[in-house]
């Protein structure tokens, strides 16, 4: 069995704001998602609340799309 046409076509969009701050387009939803840092995160990559203010980030969106 082989497989020559994909069964999906993700087409997603991200607009870099600055810092951490990205916006996604995506399929089914007329507003764009909001990503960027948070907590723990945020003090890893040194971003202060008061630059940027917290924001899920994408490896939140990770973990809840593969069920918890």
């Amino acid at each position: 069995m082989s497989m020559t046409e994909p069964a999906y076509l993700s087409r997603v969009t991200i607009d870099m704001l600055g810092g951490p701050q990205r916006l996604a387009h995506l399929p089914a939803r007329s507003e764009p998602i909001e990503f960027g840092v948070h907590s723990e995160v945020a003090q890893h990559y040194g971003v202060s609340a008061e630059d940027f203010a917290p924001q899920p980030a994408s490896l939140d969106y990770v973990v809840a799309a593969a069920g918890g």
